[in-house]
């Protein structure tokens, strides 16, 4: 199996939760529909901060490389940038554990990290 799995982490910027989510329902079946992902069904989750998680299979290393020349993918990558920065999977609190547990990701269900003020909206 030439699959290559992969971990992303995407930290929405703040007011973005939304715009992430909507970036979220597309970006495997938009790699699968170029060829460049597999139909392992991926694995969406949410971490306390908010930063989204997702577990999906390249087809290969040449895929990923592939990917990073793709114009329908540069354009998606673009669109992510304007709402999200990525994070190292270490940088998340849950990852400290033995074993790190993560809420389920639902589109349009959004957990923001809980404030000192008190005036976050969920």
């Amino acid at each position: 199996m030439d699959g290559r799995i992969v971990i992303a982490c995407y930290r929405p910027k703040p007011g973005q939760e939304a715009a992430l989510d909507a970036l979220m329902a597309t970006h495997t079946p938009k790699l699968r529909a170029l060829g460049l992902a597999t139909e392992r069904k991926p694995i969406l989750m949410r971490s306390a901060d908010g930063t989204v998680i997702e577990v999906f299979e390249w087809v290969s290393e040449a895929a990923i490389e592939a990917a990073h020349s793709h114009p329908e993918v540069l354009t998606m990558w673009a669109a992510y940038e304007e709402v999200c920065s990525y994070a190292p999977i270490c940088t998340l609190m849950e990852t400290d554990a033995l074993f790190a547990g993560f809420q389920p990701w639902v589109q349009g269900e959004f957990i923001l990290p809980e404030t000192d003020d008190d005036t976050s909206e969920v």
